[in-house]
């Protein structure tokens, strides 16, 4: 079935290997920019992205034809040759094998586009490795089923 209208909002964070800070702010730009496109090929839009030293966020609705899993292992194999190829980092770029994807509702797509924006500020005040604990403690407890 063709499905016509859809709200399909993920905000995905990518981690490099080791959480290693291989992403210089000098390549930020250029990494961002060909992830964009990755994202604008593959039938999605890709809302905001910002790149730290050792992770990447970013909000994309996907195209229903594409998992969130599949267009995520695009963006994360294309870029790591992109980053390799243009030797935008010392040594071998790879990411994580293992990513995070969480829904967003239409209603909090700004919110969540401020909050990857503003990565540089939120990081003076908060480690990734907190950040990224307090994510997921927040959606553990989301998912809880009550199966009475």
């Amino acid at each position: 079935m063709r499905i016509e209208y859809h709200n399909l909002y993920t905000h995905f964070i990518l981690i490099t290997q080791n959480r290693l800070p291989l992403i210089a702010e000098k390549n930020r730009g250029r990494i961002e920019k060909y992830i964009t496109g990755i994202v604008k090929n593959n039938n999605s839009k890709l809302y905001s992205i910002y790149g730290n030293p050792e992770h990447l966020h970013f909000l994309a609705s996907r195209s229903p034809k594409i998992s969130e899993e599949t267009l995520l292992t695009i963006v994360a194999d294309s870029s790591s040759k992109f980053i390799n190829d243009n030797k935008l980092c010392l040594g071998l770029f790879e990411w994580q094998q293992t990513a995070s994807a969480f829904s967003v509702s239409k209603t909090d797509v700004d919110k969540v586009c401020k909050y990857i924006l503003n990565q540089p500020e939120h990081h003076k005040k908060e480690t990734f490795s907190e950040e990224y604990d307090r994510f997921i403690k927040h959606y553990q407890k989301t998912l809880k089923w009550d199966i009475r």
